[in-house]
């Protein structure tokens, strides 16, 4: 598919068939989510697949998730692989410091990688959707349910499968438009 198109057609689907989505697939979508940018190529991203349907029932009581896809991708970050890395020869400043981080910027690339999935997905021919970590989400409930180390972070999860069409009910806030690129996009200045 086209790239363009691709981006086009992507939305964040909220119905999805019960068919279950070959491995195969799943596996060519993390394996390009695997080449998202990356602070110091620390590689601090990492994916639970969860395909079984008593646990993704588990993970949707936990997350009030109301998703019936049948493949649940659960993202995380590891804030100590990033400071790890900074404190490697390469990476550390003169005086032994590790740099300041302005902003976390791990959060930045687990979100550059679930974005990856999300076109990866469409090129796939399948659609995927975010839930983050809004409502009741307990990272640490999630984390223990699905023996995620203790340095990981789940930061939300994501539902994929083939989306149902018939289904999908669009979301209200779509009628709101795209805001002009002219508000979007501000050169050399504000």
């Amino acid at each position: 598919m086209d790239f363009t198109r691709t981006v086009l057609v992507r939305r964040m689907i909220r119905a999805f068939k019960p068919d279950p989505v070959p491995k195969e697939k799943v596996e060519r979508i993390l394996s390009i989510a695997q080449h998202y940018p990356s602070a110091g190529y620390s590689q601090e991203v990492a994916f639970v697949v969860v395909t079984d349907q008593a646990r993704r029932k588990r993970i949707r009581e936990l997350r009030d998730l109301r998703s019936d896809a049948p493949v649940l991708l659960i993202p995380c970050v590891s804030e100590r692989i990033v400071h790890d890395r900074y404190h490697e020869p390469d990476k550390i400043r003169s005086g032994g410091k590790e740099i300041d981080w302005p902003v976390p910027f791990w959060y930045f690339d687990v979100g550059c990688s679930c974005m990856l999935v999300f076109l990866a997905a469409a090129n796939e021919g399948l659609a995927a959707s975010f839930a983050g970590s809004v409502g009741i989400f307990k990272p640490g409930i999630l984390r223990k349910e699905l023996g995620i180390p203790e340095h990981y972070e789940p930061v939300g999860v994501l539902s994929l499968g083939y989306p149902d069409h018939a289904s999908n009910v669009p979301s209200p806030s779509l009628n709101r438009g795209r805001r002009p690129l002219k508000d979007f996009v501000h050169y050399e200045k504000w």
